[in-house]
């Protein structure tokens, strides 16, 4: 991301997030808003979970979701609450995470998102307000080492056949 604010308010980033992963399965914490509203109108088959911001009701808490959207949340949670369950919705329930944050408001820091493997994807201004958006996937938050190959293995020709 550069430090620029995108030509794209929330919402279609929003849209533009759930049109690109289509989840079968949604978690929402925080307030409904108008992108997932359409998406739901144009996806029904979706299973869309909503809960208010705090620590997640057990019976959310013990399931996977495919996406998990906090939007409105940690405005209103102590930073410690916060982190808990940006941190437990990472590991435990979602492959990727979508959280949109007014930091000043809520008194994170980018460095707090990126301490749990958050990526700062846009920033937005509206007037004096300005809003974060910063995602997590599971399949590309980590690039695979360029040395993980046969190629430095000591027997390069046993790569891959034995798992110890």
């Amino acid at each position: 991301m550069t430090d620029g604010f995108s030509q794209r308010t929330p919402q279609q980033a929003l849209a533009a997030l759930l049109e690109r992963f289509t989840p079968q399965r949604l978690l929402l914490v925080g307030t409904r808003f108008p992108a997932l509203e359409a998406f739901a109108q144009a996806h029904p088959q979706v299973i869309i979970e909503t809960c208010e911001p705090g620590p997640l009701p057990a019976e959310l808490a013990a399931q996977r979701f495919d996406l998990a959207v906090l939007v409105d949340c940690l405005e209103h949670l102590p930073k410690r609450t916060g982190l808990q369950l940006l941190g437990g919705i990472r590991n435990l329930n979602a492959n990727r995470v979508a959280v949109l944050a007014d930091l000043p408001a809520c008194g994170w820091q980018d460095t707090d998102f990126f301490s749990l493997a958050l990526q700062a994807s846009e920033k937005f201004r509206r007037d004096e307000q300005v809003l974060s958006l910063f995602t997590y996937d599971l399949h590309d938050y980590k690039q695979v080492p360029d040395w993980l190959n046969a190629k430095f293995w000591a027997n390069p020709e046993m790569f891959g056949k034995y798992w110890w």
